[in-house]
């Protein structure tokens, strides 16, 4: 019997490992995906992308009104954000002592879990069709469209598109040595499992392979989220897909 050596064995379980591994965007074309392959595309591949984002702290009444703001800023990422139980135990006296002192937890910034997706992106659109899962409406116009999944809140009045438009111009699409991005339009679409933030960007941006990288970045209301896209991994079938 014949007896390889130990350091060929070890190599062929790791290229064997390799190729286990290899994702199925990769290695499956589109109609050959079951729903468990699908999910994983839309859960963590390169264009979707668990997030962990910053909750920024809450300021006090005294500096609102420092700031020429009277109350608490409303709308989607302002209201609804804090956990119940996370606001001062006693309310500020104004006859007592200094109003407006909140040393709760929500006066610290806290993180935030959300998912990021590319829903233009070809192998988004069949990913959610073969998970059976519901893609947030779409927006009029071409162009690419990012959506951010799982901001609070709930019951906000107004259509998707006023919703999305305070949330507009605090958007962008970012690359070295070129111009920022800014959204063409915003909204914010209302779910039982949550709030989506859906930004739609230009095509004349014309995103290509060379950029390398391409940075999100937004901020809706008190919620902050930034995160990186390596390019050369969003290709399909041998074509960027955005």
């Amino acid at each position: 019997m014949r007896v390889f050596p130990v350091q060929s064995v070890v190599l062929l379980l790791v290229g064997i490992s390799l190729v286990a591994e290899e994702p199925v965007w990769k290695t499956k074309e589109a109609a050959q995906w079951t729903e468990q392959d699908a999910k994983r595309v839309l859960e963590r591949s390169p264009w979707a992308k668990v997030v962990t984002a910053v909750i920024t702290r809450r300021l006090t009444e005294d500096q609102l009104r420092e700031g020429g703001q009277m109350g608490q800023p409303r709308g989607v990422g302002d209201e609804g954000v804090d956990a119940k139980g996370s606001g001062p135990k006693v309310s500020p006296n104004i006859f007592s002592g200094p109003g407006g002192d909140d040393q709760s937890s929500r006066s610290r910034p806290q993180p935030i879990t959300l998912r990021l997706r590319w829903e233009s992106a070809l192998p988004v659109r069949v990913a959610e069709m073969k998970a059976h899962e519901i893609e947030p409406p779409v927006l009029e116009g071409d162009g690419y469209r990012i959506a951010v999944y799982g901001v609070p809140g709930s019951d906000f009045k107004g259509s998707p598109e006023k919703l999305g438009e305070p949330l507009k111009g605090q958007a962008a699409l970012k690359r070295d040595g070129k111009k920022d991005v800014r959204p063409l339009r915003v909204e914010v679409f209302q779910r039982e499992d949550g709030l989506v933030v859906v930004y739609l960007f230009p095509l004349s941006a014309e995103i290509t392979i060379a950029d390398q990288r391409i940075q999100f970045e937004a901020r809706i209301g008190r919620i902050v989220v930034t995160q990186s896209f390596e390019l050369s991994e969003m290709e399909y079938m041998g074509r960027l897909e955005l």
